[in-house]
Formats: structure tokens, C-alpha cells, sequence
């Protein structure tokens, strides 16, 4: 970007691994706050470094750089006297301080508001764990896995009789509980420059899963209704929304309206449809889906899944559903700019996904992160004299 990026200006520091925590940061990182991550010596750094099969060098990997691009790092062992005075010195000039350790260690390490507060009273503590810091729970260990599991997303997923299934992209529950702390962060901070005074914000990862049921959990707290997994991915109670299959694959409608339902009646040439009462309204066609799917199979079947979506263009709410190689390879995703290049000293041609986000209809830039430790002597250095003063950057 030719402009300076929203959050040039502010620091974070973040002690964290694996993905909540880091997927979160490096949206902070991306839009151009200074994100370091605090790393322990005594354990190799983010475990996350060491995730193979595909390495970039001695710790680093690719899995890693997925969440920790535009980052920063510092080896520090918070146990240690020498490295609690060093993190000092770095918060004295951070403007929020993450972890996603485990409920019961923030305060262990005095990474929480009362512990730090004296340090830099507007200072926002962010603690990102599995389960809270206040439950009975505080000291468990969890994974975003796990969390599906027990909020009911693996009951709702799959096919009808078949076992429970997780959700198929690779932590997206860590990535929603990363996001909805980084929306916590940004409002304390927007608290703190007000009040001078920043606090602790907490997400837990179950209360995150439990909050992706949406209108399940809500129908079933106020009218009882036990949701269950659909065929062909259905809408719960809306049709047709769900695959179909085409003459060589499967195309995924979303009829919300009638609107589109008349639409896509004109397209396939099926006017009588349109009297039929099983399919009067969205709701009824919910009800009478089996009968619906049969129908709409045997006339989607007729073609290719490129015939439909041209068909559809731009009258119906229509996808293809694709392997991930042919998700990324296809031209309106290289149209969109969402793959760049970004080298990587032992890997000129690596490739990631873009931040979603535009700003000003632009991508954000991006580079890898730094190797392990490599930033500490010059963070430290320009850490100490701001300690020494009682003070810290300023905004």
C-alpha cells in the first residue's frame, strides 16, 4: 500500500503458538501494527515452527508462516528473572500484550491487567485459552477439535448416518476465536486511548464453537428443536439449498427467495413446478426436499456443472464445489489477487493466500516472519532506555 496502514504506530506483543492467537495477530500485523511474538528458548519457540511435512530451513516451516506473516520475534524465557525484566522493558512500550496459553498461566506469568498495569496503566492483556480463566476448566489443556466436538458442530456435520464429522477446513475454530479476540483488542485499546486505562479481554475456544451454532443453539434454547445433519449440506428448514448433481460433479444452489426459485424454474425449464404446492414457498420446499432433489437432480444432471453456472450467471445463486487445488487455481481467485508471492529467504517463489482485507480497493503487503529470536537484540536495545525513563512509546 502507498498509505500508511491503520495500525502503524502500535505494538503488540503476543506469547503465543500454534493458531488462535497468531491467526488473530497477523490480521494486526497485516493492517500494520508491530506484532512480536515472545518466544521461549527453552522449547524451541511456537511449536508451530517444527510443523511439517514442509520445512523452510532450521525452525520454520510453511505450516508456521501460514499464521505469522509480518511478524517479529523475541526469545525470551518468562520463568526467568533475566526475562520477565526484559518483557518489562517491551511492555513499558507495547500497546496490548497476547497469549493464548492455557486458562490458568497468564497469572502464573503475570501476563494479566493487575500484573502489568503498574508497568503501563493503559496497557490491554488479552488471553485467549481453551476454556476461560474462570471456570472450573481454567487449568485444561484444549484444541480446536475438540471444541467441535463438544459444541455440537461434529453432530451437524455430514452426511445423515453416517459418524460425526469435524469441519473440513484446517483450524477454523481457532481462526474465529483469533478474530473475535482481535475484535476484543481493538475496542479495549479504543477504551484505553479514551481512559487512559486498559483491562483484560478473554475468549475461550468453546465458548467461541458454541457461538458458530447461530439460530440452532437459539431455536433449540426458546422452542426445543434438536437440529441434526442434513442431506447434501441442506439449509435446515429452507429449499432448495444444497448440492445437486450435474453431469460431471456437483453444483451447490441457495434459493433463499422466491425470487430465486422462480428464477431458477425459468432456467431449467420446468414451469409446472411453479403450481405445484409441495413447492409454494421456501419453507415447503424445505419439507418436501427429498421429493425436490429428485426432481432437481434428474434435470441438473442433464449438463456439465460449466453449463449451469453459466446459466445461473448473475440470476442465481450458484457455486461449483471444488477440490482445493482447483479452488486455487481457478482464474477468478488470480482475478482477485487472493495468492501472492512473498520470498522467503530459503523459498524466493513461496506463495500465501492475501489478507482478505482491502483498504482503499488494496491488498495489504505482506512478508514472512522473521526467524526465530532474530529481532531481539534490537527490540531489547531500544526497550531499555524507555524502561529506565518509567515511560514508554507514545501515541
Amino acid at each position: 500500500m502507498s498509505a500508511s496502514k491503520p495500525l502503524t504506530g502500535f505494538r503488540i506483543l503476543s506469547v503465543e503458538q500454534f493458531a488462535a492467537a497468531p491467526y488473530g495477530t497477523m490480521f494486526l500485523a497485516d493492517l500494520g501494527a508491530e506484532v512480536i511474538k515472545i518466544e521461549n528458548p527453552a522449547v524451541g519457540g511456537d511449536p508451530a515452527r517444527y510443523g511439517g511435512p514442509f520445512m523452510l530451513g532450521e525452525a520454520d516451516s510453511e505450516y508456521f508462516q501460514t499464521w505469522n506473516l509480518n511478524k517479529r520475534s523475541v526469545e525470551l524465557d518468562l520463568q526467568s528473572e533475566t526475562g520477565r525484566i526484559a518483557f518489562h522493558q517491551l511492555v513499558a512500550g507495547a500497546d496490548a500484550v497476547v497469549n493464548n496459553l492455557r486458562g490458568d498461566l497468564p497469572a502464573k506469568l503475570s501476563l494479566d491487567y493487575p500484573a502489568l498495569s503498574s508497568i503501563k496503566p493503559s496497557i490491554v492483556c488479552v488471553h485467549v485459552s481453551a476454556y476461560g480463566r474462570d471456570t472450573s476448566r481454567t487449568s485444561w489443556p484444549g484444541y480446536d477439535y475438540l471444541m467441535q466436538a463438544e459444541s455440537g458442530l461434529m453432530h451437524l456435520t455430514g452426511e445423515p448416518h453416517t459418524p460425526p464429522a469435524r469441519l473440513g477446513a484446517p483450524s477454523i475454530i481457532d481462526h474465529m476465536t483469533g478474530m473475535t479476540a482481535m475484535v476484543g483488542l481493538l475496542a479495549a485499546l479504543l477504551g484505553a486511548r479514551q481512559s487512559g486505562r486498559g483491562c483484560d479481554v478473554d475468549v475461550s475456544l468453546l465458548d467461541v464453537a458454541l457461538h458458530q451454532l447461530g439460530y440452532a443453539a437459539i431455536w433449540y434454547l426458546n422452542e426445543g428443536l434438536r437440529s441434526s445433519r442434513q442431506p447434501r449440506s441442506a439449509h435446515f428448514s429452507v429449499g432448495p439449498v444444497q448440492t445437486l448433481h450435474t453431469q460431471d460433479g456437483w453444483i451447490f444452489l441457495m434459493c433463499m427467495t422466491d425470487k430465486f426459485w422462480l428464477e431458477l424454474i425459468e432456467i431449467i425449464r420446468r414451469p409446472a413446478l411453479k403450481a405445484d404446492p409441495r413447492f409454494a414457498t421456501p419453507g415447503s420446499r424445505g419439507a418436501h426436499r427429498e421429493a425436490l432433489t429428485q426432481i432437481l437432480d434428474e434435470e441438473l444432471r442433464r449438463h456439465s456443472t460449466s453449463h449451469w453456472l453459466e446459466a445461473f450467471r448473475g440470476r442465481l445463486p450458484a457455486a461449483p464445489v471444488l477440490d482445493v487445488a482447483t479452488a486455487l487455481d481457478s482464474e477468478f481467485v488470480a482475478e482477485a489477487d487472493m495468492i501472492r508471492r512473498v520470498p522467503h529467504p530459503n523459498r524466493p517463489d513461496f506463495r500465501v493466500l492475501s489478507n482478505p482485507l482491502k483498504i482503499d480497493g488494496e491488498r495489504l503487503e505482506q512478508q514472512v516472519c522473521s526467524a526465530l529470536g532474530s529481532d531481539g537484540e534490537e527490540l531489547l536495545a531500544e526497550a531499555e532506555p524507555h524502561r529506565a525513563g518509567g515511560g514508554g512509546r507514545s501515541r
